[in-house]
C-alpha cells in the first residue's frame, strides 16, 4: 500500500479502460454471461424497479437491464468506455459519484468495483443515491480469483529475478464484503461467492482477454519496468503442463443490499 493509503493508480484504471473501449466487444460474451448471473438475483424479489443505474457495465449491463423494462443511466470512469454503453450516459468517477440522494431505485455495479480506493466511501455515495428500499446489486473478484495467474507469475518472477513485483490486484475475500455492506449502512446485507472455473487452450488469450476488458494491473506499487521477456511464456508454461490448457479461477463475490426505509416483501 502507498503512504497516503490508496492501492490502486485511478489514471491507470481510465487509461487501461480507455484502451481496452475498442476490443471489449471481443470479450462481451463473457461479461454479458457474469452480468446475467448477477441479474438473476432480480428474480428472487418481488420488487420491481423502473430506475437503474449501471455503473461501469463496458456495454452489456445497460442492454440487459432494459430488456427487464427497467429505465437504465450508465456511468464509466472512462470517457471511451462509457460511449461503448446505449445513452443516456455519464462520465463518472465511482469514488465520486454526480448523483443526488434518492436518484435510483436499483444500482448495479458488475465486476466494477474492484479498482476503487475507498470502496465503503463509494458504497455509502451508491445508498445516498438510491430511494428508500432501493437495491444494491454488485459482484466483484474475491480473492482466489486469478489464483493460478498470480502463483506462476510470481514463481516465474522470482526465478528470473530473484524477486517479485505486484501484478494481479489485491481482491477482498467474502468476509470484507459482507462486513463491508453492513458497515455502510445497507439493511438486509447479504455476500455469497460463485466460482467460475475457465480453461484457455490458447495460453495468450487469457491476456488479450484482461487486456479487452480493461483488467491490466494498475497497482500503484507496480514495478513501470519493462518486465523480463521471459516471463509470462514461462508463468503461462507452467500453468499450461498443469492442465490441458491454462486453467483460470474467477471467484465472484456477489452483494446484494437494501437501501433502509419501511418494509417491503422481498422474498
Amino acid at each position: 500500500m502507498s503512504d497516503d493509503g490508496r492501492i490502486f493508480d485511478r489514471r491507470a484504471v481510465r487509461l487501461h479502460r480507455d484502451r481496452a473501449a475498442a476490443h471489449v466487444d471481443s470479450v462481451a460474451t463473457l461479461l454479458r454471461d457474469f452480468a446475467e448471473r448477477l441479474l438473476d438475483r432480480l428474480d428472487d424479489t418481488t420488487r420491481r424497479f423502473s430506475c437503474a443505474l449501471d455503473i461501469g457495465g463496458r456495454g452489456v449491463v445497460a442492454p440487459l437491464l432494459r430488456q427487464r423494462g427497467i429505465e437504465t443511466v450508465s456511468c464509466d470512469l472512462s470517457p471511451a468506455m462509457a460511449a461503448c454503453n446505449p445513452a443516456p450516459v455519464v462520465v463518472a468517477d465511482e469514488e465520486f459519484l454526480p448523483f443526488g440522494p434518492a436518484s435510483f431505485d436499483l444500482v448495479v455495479a458488475s465486476l466494477s468495483l474492484h479498482w476503487v480506493n475507498d470502496l465503503p466511501g463509494t458504497l455509502i455515495q451508491v445508498r445516498h443515491a438510491l430511494r428508500p428500499d432501493g437495491l444494491l446489486l454488485a459482484s466483484l473478484p474475491a480473492l482466489g480469483t486469478l489464483g493460478e495467474l498470480r502463483a506462476a507469475l510470481t514463481s516465474a518472477e522470482a526465478a528470473l529475478t530473484g524477486g517479485a513485483a505486484p501484478r494481479i490486484s489485491p481482491f477482498p475475500d467474502l468476509r470484507d464484503c459482507a462486513s463491508l455492506l453492513q458497515r455502510t449502512g445497507y439493511a438486509l446485507p447479504v455476500a455469497d461467492v460463485e466460482d467460475v472455473r475457465l480453461v484457455y487452450t490458447d495460453p495468450l488469450a487469457l491476456l488479450r482477454e484482461l487486456r479487452a476488458a480493461g483488467e491490466t494491473n494498475a497497482v500503484r506499487l507496480r514495478d513501470h519496468r519493462i518486465p523480463p521477456r521471459e516471463l509470462f511464456p514461462s508463468a503461462l508454461a507452467a500453468m499450461q503442463s498443469q492442465a490441458d490448457g491454462v486453467p483460470v479461477t474467477l471467484r465472484l463475490a456477489v452483494m446484494t443490499g437494501w437501501a433502509p426505509a419501511g418494509s417491503p416483501c422481498r422474498e
